[in-house]
């Protein structure tokens, strides 16, 4: 039976052993005593506690006191290693508990304050841009003392606790040190080991108790469990540093070809024969990276890749902005897949999602018991449609959380480019909003100016400090300047995703051939405004989940047409201006929808119809990145100009691509009607002999082999305001790519 002593017991005890103590450092570990250094330390779980001096190797007892779990010593000046400065006193703690199992730890609250006022000041003001590095669980030495170092923002929380494996996940063991005015609550742990599960303990202001994973955690359990991890990411070693000295000269793409293979990592295949489980990235280091190269693309875009707990989100729900998913494997073995794909000469892009976050309860949804990185109003804080929360673009600390996160990816992980989700649900207040259910901004009007402020200075930022990254905003709208520099009053992303041309050229090869002659101009409108942007070209997943159909399934006509027509839409788009995305499966013909559930379907490759598709587009690919025509003036008017734009009767469109030399470029012709096209003439710039370097409708690619023999020659005829022109066979359903020799 325990006995305690007689002290008196002040409230700040009792208020420890409550769990409401919000100074407990000015409780535990060594004080000033008139008769020496007392120390208390509070473990309710354990039996006895001994204190082990440093210096001497001497066992102190420690008496308990009430309330249980309170145990204290005094130790007097004149003992031998005993320091008259707390501050200095080096001890452990040898704890016994129920059945004599006994460990020694160093005691958290010997150790002083961590965070800097000069940190927490930037913090504060939206400017500590390296704040991953102090918020979070952190590998620190302390004198010769290794350990981690917690810290995390809570500013409105009763009291704050780190719980574990560590202390029985008991939130009165390690209750944290609050840092005003900032704030932000903190400790260090001895000796803690990389791998030690972990949340944070928060007792709201109304004596709610919530547990809370990080938002700067680095690793976490599998889902559905949610534990942060505790994970040092220093020990990798990078094999890209030819790649990454290349990059910042690579002007972020913008006269270089991108073709983006996009891809979510837990359906672009499975292990059938290990109970359909998910690959790891090591695996997709390996299968994936060297399938992406060989088919030609520069670029692979993994949809959101950051923790989630819900996986039917398709990653879009995040909560752990910091941290790569375990589902695939651990950070380390992320690093290796960038690696991977660096070495093969690959960039990598993420989905990135700053607009919004789920309400689950171990996430950042009323973090401290209010409305800490949301809006508190559901008219500013909540989208309606997705069931999720805005961030608070305002508040500094917000901005500064969200803000080191893209740096953060850049930096850490070496990615080369963010895709920033749903940006035009940032932009407008309004946004799927109907009369009354969102609030105008200062000057009456429907844009979110804080938004607008936070992606002009998230663009500065990353192009700033990683120059030869990109940045693509998934924008729907027609809002203004998207990627224009901010200097001169646009947004500053790198690329716009062209949702216009998406939609149009899909509806228009949806219609059946002898109806498009009356939708012509939703294959010509784009010219339009393409050169107002930016812009990448996008078949995403969007385009091909439940409901919208597989690529191939939305051309009418039977199996032959289907695949011609796509073919004919490919080659439409990689001649098109504008960087290109084309998202899995799309390559080879995926016949049924895209399940986040389910593998693609390999099989289809064995079909020489599925493999020919495929092939197709590698070849694609291998053209494209190799004439400069197709991908140099992508963003300059001088480097296209139309042939015949306007002949809706047998639905066909021509026009020229132009690199920097006007004596390079290509005749480029498409057929979207199943009749072949003879004897068609169109005006060339030049004359001279037009060799056929890709014609969709080859056999190769399950084509009838309808064609110009390999090439022709122009002739004397003047046409479509040249000089020159040519003669040719327009395959049905196809296209034309063509080069004077």
């Amino acid at each position: 039976m325990t006995k305690f002593t007689d002290a008196p017991v002040s409230e700040a005890i009792v208020a420890l052993a409550n769990g409401v103590n919000r100074d407990p450092f000015a409780v535990l570990g060594p004080h000033a005593h008139d008769r020496g250094i007392i120390v208390r330390a509070f473990h309710p779980a354990v039996r006895t506690i001994e204190l082990r001096l440093a210096a001497t190797g001497e066992l102190v007892p420690m008496a308990p006191r009430r309330p249980a779990g309170l145990f204290e010593a005094v130790i007097e000046p004149a003992q031998p290693g005993v320091a008259a400065d707390p501050r200095a006193l080096d001890y452990r703690l040898r704890l016994t508990f129920p059945g004599d199992h006994v460990i020694e730890i160093d005691d958290p609250y010997r150790y002083g304050r961590v965070l800097s006022d000069f940190d927490l000041h930037l913090f504060g003001e939206g400017r500590h841009l390296r704040i991953f590095e102090k918020l979070g669980a952190h590998r620190l030495r302390i004198g010769s003392t290794v350990g981690v170092h917690f810290a995390v923002w809570a500013p409105n929380a009763d009291r704050v606790s780190l719980v574990g494996d560590f202390n029985g996940w008991d939130g009165r063991v390690h209750a944290m040190r609050l840092l005003v005015p900032a704030g932000v609550w903190e400790i260090f742990i001895p000796d803690l080991p990389d791998g030690e599960k972990y949340k944070f303990e928060i007792r709201t202001r109304s004596g709610a108790i919530l547990q809370k994973c990080d938002p700067f955690g680095v690793a976490f359990e599998v889902p559905p469990q949610s534990a942060s991890i505790v994970r040092d990411l220093s020990g990798y070693v990078w094999r890209d540093e030819g790649w990454m000295a290349a990059r910042s000269g690579r002007d972020a793409w913008i006269d270089r070809p991108v073709s983006i293979y996009e891809v979510h990592l837990g359906s672009w295949a499975r292990v059938p024969e290990d109970d359909n489980r998910f690959l790891t990235y090591q695996e997709m280091a390996q299968r994936l990276v060297s399938y992406v190269k060989e088919n030609g693309f520069t670029h692979i875009e993994l949809l959101p890749v950051m923790e989630h707990p819900f996986s039917g989100s398709w990653g879009y729900q995040v909560l752990g902005f910091f941290a790569p998913t375990s589902r695939f494997g651990a950070p380390e073995d992320f690093k290796y897949f960038v690696d991977a794909c660096h070495e093969a000469g690959l960039g990598v892009i993420l989905d990135w999602v700053p607009g919004h976050f789920p309400k689950d309860a171990h996430g950042l949804a009323q973090f401290d018991g209010t409305a800490l990185f949301e809006h508190a109003d559901p008219r500013q804080g909540e989208h309606q449609d997705w069931g999720t929360l805005i961030f608070n673009y305002g508040r500094n600390e917000v901005r500064n959380f969200l803000l080191s996160n893209a740096l953060f990816w850049l930096e850490e992980y070496h990615v080369d480019g963010l895709r920033v989700d749903a940006v035009a649900s940032m932009l407008y207040l309004d946004y799927s909003r109907s009369e009354g259910e969102w609030i105008p901004n200062q000057y009456g009007g429907r844009e979110n100016l804080e938004a607008i402020s936070f992606l002009q200075e998230l663009n500065t930022l990353t192009h700033g400090d990683f120059p030869g990254t990109l940045t693509a905003a998934e924008e729907s709208t027609a809002y203004p300047g998207v990627s224009r520099p901010v200097h001169l009053g646009g947004l500053g992303f790198t690329y716009k995703w062209n949702m216009g041309w998406m939609h149009d050229i899909l509806e228009y090869v949806s219609e059946d051939p002898v109806h498009r002659r009356w939708h012509h101009n939703r294959i010509t409108f784009s010219m339009l405004y393409a050169f107002t942007e930016n812009f990448i070209l996008p078949f995403s997943h969007d385009e091909v989940v439940h409901g919208k159909r597989a690529m191939l399934d939305k051309m009418p006509g039977d199996a032959w047409q289907k695949y011609a027509t796509a073919r004919a839409l490919y080659g439409y788009m990689f001649a098109h201006p504008g960087k290109k995305l084309l998202f899995m499966g799309m390559e080879f013909g995926q016949w049924r929808e895209w399940n986040h559930d389910r593998s693609l379907d390999w099989h289809l490759l064995d079909d020489p119809s599925h493999a020919g598709l495929r092939q197709y587009v590698q070849d694609l690919n291998g053209l494209y990145r190799s004439a400069r025509p197709l991908h140099e003036c992508d963003f300059d008017p001088g480097g296209f100009r139309w042939i015949d734009c306007n002949d809706n009767e047998n639905s066909v469109v021509s026009f020229v691509r132009y690199a920097r030399d006007r004596h390079d470029y290509f005749v480029l012709v498409f057929n979207f009607t199943p009749v072949p096209r003879a004897q068609y003439r169109i005006g060339v710039p030049e004359p001279g002999f037009y060799v056929e370097v890709l014609n969709s409708d080859a056999a190769i690619y399950g084509g009838s082999n309808a064609g110009n023999g390999g090439g022709l020659g122009s002739e004397p005829v003047a046409s479509h305001g040249f000089d020159q022109s040519l003669r040719l066979l327009v395959p049905p359903l196809g296209c034309l790519y063509l080069k004077k020799r």
